[in-house]
């Protein structure tokens, strides 16, 4: 519940009245005096909001435009966070006594003269530090200036520009504008893959609706099952179930453990942060699902929260092959995977905007937003979205059906890029219509002798070996022991282990798991439940 009013916030955003003041009075801390928005707006970006006053209910505030400032007003148990922001609720907001975000001071990036020798730039204040020293992570400058430009298109060190002639399959994939087929393969000869996702704990809420999707009885072209991608988080997750999942084929990867509802806990994430996270929920997963062929090899960020360097730093380092958080905005044509080595083909779109500027060996397996649109031949101005469920216009089981369809040509039509339709579990249940929506559209599409339903890792696979379709049929990778299911579960009558761990103090949980109970229910600070105490 939480979470869904947290993201119906932005909406009610939209929805407050716009006032166009041309002359204020702004309360200061000695004082009220007169300003005007030209001195307001200086050098202050167009699109963030700050307060003219500190008094009041913190519903207020204004931003600037050509024509003066505009002001909102959040409503009635709404306050305005100035960090976010965005609307919250009055209790989570902490700046109130704030009139704005805290002004970073920028460093000395760009200069008609140089002012600093080869190999170093300037902080904000004038000093030369070395160039390499900019953005990674520790402030070097006095004034901690160079740590204040890191975005993809400033960071002083950030990944080159794709260059086809160094970056080449298996292991380097890039495009000037993502849209570059792999292999130069003619678009008719390109299987279209298409990529269920879903997000979120595995649990008896969700196990009979990934039974029916996945029933075993839906083949791809090559006569292999179609598989599906479960990014796991862990509280309520059944492990017998996600034992289960990966029994038959499907791709299990990580989505965290604690899933914090601390947006910036992931965007502001240390390194330690994400090693605990996101290794630790593999190593839980790996023990209390018994899996054992270290096929866990993907991440994706809980609310997209994308994390920066320190996030794919983490990645490599521990063997992460994939991310799968960032999204590409709506375009004509959508955006094929990439590798990291270079720099991101498209704009860092998306929550919070923490893309990773610099170069890393890890695949990102990018998010195409889906057209919304209810009628694609109405021009409506309706932005993407990125997670089907955020949607929020599609209401009907004959909307979905049309998003999936329309989406799937806009893919079919173009360079096919592979379609990902990624839910959470709940809003395929909270209607029977969506779900059958869904069975039906991947029925007709498997009429079809080239469309293929795939889990993320067998995209990347096809596109480290582009394979035309008339070969496809024996393609190696995608037909490997787990393209027949053979055999039981492997266990019909799970442990259900009632653990306690002191990092949730007063909370009883159950682990369900094929494996031995362990002592503590597992956690953030103690990923095998094992208990605290390091043996020395």
């Amino acid at each position: 519940m939480a979470r869904h009013a947290y993201l119906c916030l932005g909406v009610l955003l939209l929805a407050y009245s716009v006032i166009n003041a041309t002359r204020v009075k702004r309360q200061e801390d000695d004082g009220g005096d007169e300003v005007n928005p030209e001195q307001l707006c200086d050098a202050r970006p167009a699109d963030e909001y700050f307060r003219l006053t500190t008094e009041g209910d913190c519903r207020d505030v204004v931003r600037c435009t050509r024509s003066g400032l505009k002001q909102i007003t959040c409503p009635s148990g709404l306050a305005f966070d100035l960090d976010k922001q965005t609307c919250d609720w009055k209790g989570k907001v902490t700046n109130c006594d704030k009139l704005e975000k805290p002004r970073k001071i920028l460093p000395i990036l760009k200069t008609d003269e140089p002012i600093c020798p080869e190999g170093k730039l300037a902080c904000g204040s004038g000093d030369c530090i070395e160039k390499e020293l900019f953005c990674n992570g520790k402030p070097d400058c006095k004034d901690e200036s160079d740590e204040n430009a890191c975005t993809v298109d400033v960071d002083p060190n950030r990944a080159p520009d794709c260059d086809t002639n160094q970056c080449r399959l298996p292991d380097c994939f890039c495009s000037a504008d993502g849209t570059r087929i792999p292999g130069g393969i003619e678009p008719n000869q390109v299987p279209q893959m298409i990529t269920i996702t879903f997000n979120g704990a595995v649990n008896v809420d969700n196990m009979d609706l990934y039974d029916q999707i996945f029933n075993g009885n839906r083949h791809n072209p090559n006569g292999c099952q179609i598989r599906g991608t479960f990014f796991v988080s862990h509280k309520y997750s059944n492990y017998a179930g996600i034992q289960e999942l990966h029994r038959k084929g499907h791709e299990i990867s990580v989505f965290s453990i604690t899933h914090k509802d601390d947006p910036q806990y992931w965007t502001s994430g240390s390194y330690d942060d994400w090693l605990a996270e996101m290794a630790g929920a593999r190593l839980i997963i790996e023990r209390y699902a018994n899996i054992t062929d270290a096929s866990i090899i993907g991440v994706r960020a809980p609310y997209l929260r994308v994390g920066g360097n320190k996030q794919f730093e983490m990645m490599a380092d521990q063997y992460f092959v994939y991310d799968a958080s960032i999204t590409a905005p709506l375009g004509r044509v959508p955006i094929w995977p990439y590798t990291l080595y270079f720099r991101m083909p498209h704009k860092c779109n998306g929550n919070a905007h923490n893309c990773p500027s610099r170069s890393h060996p890890v695949w990102e397996m990018v998010m195409n937003e889906l057209d919304r649109r209810d009628d694609p031949t109405f021009d409506e101005s309706l932005p993407g979205c990125h997670v089907v469920d955020s949607c929020s216009n599609i209401q009907t089981g004959d909307q979905f059906a049309r998003l999936l369809r329309h989406n799937f040509n806009r893919h079919y039509s173009t360079n096919r890029a592979p379609l990902g339709l990624h839910f959470h579990a709940s809003w395929l249940k909270s209607k029977k219509e969506f779900r059958d929506e869904l069975i039906k559209f991947i029925e007709e599409m498997l009429e079809k002798n080239d469309v293929y339903f795939t889990s993320l890792i067998q995209v990347i696979q096809w596109m480290q070996n582009p394979t035309e379709l008339s070969q496809l049929r024996d393609f190696a990778e995608w037909k490997q022991e787990k393209c027949d299911v053979k055999g039981q579960p492997f266990c019909s009558l799970p442990n259900a282990c009632p653990l306690t761990t002191r990092e949730l103090p007063g909370e009883t949980l159950r682990l369900f798991t094929c494996m031995e109970c362990p002592n503590n229910y597992p956690w953030i600070l103690d990923p095998t439940g094992e208990g605290f105490n390091v043996r020395k």
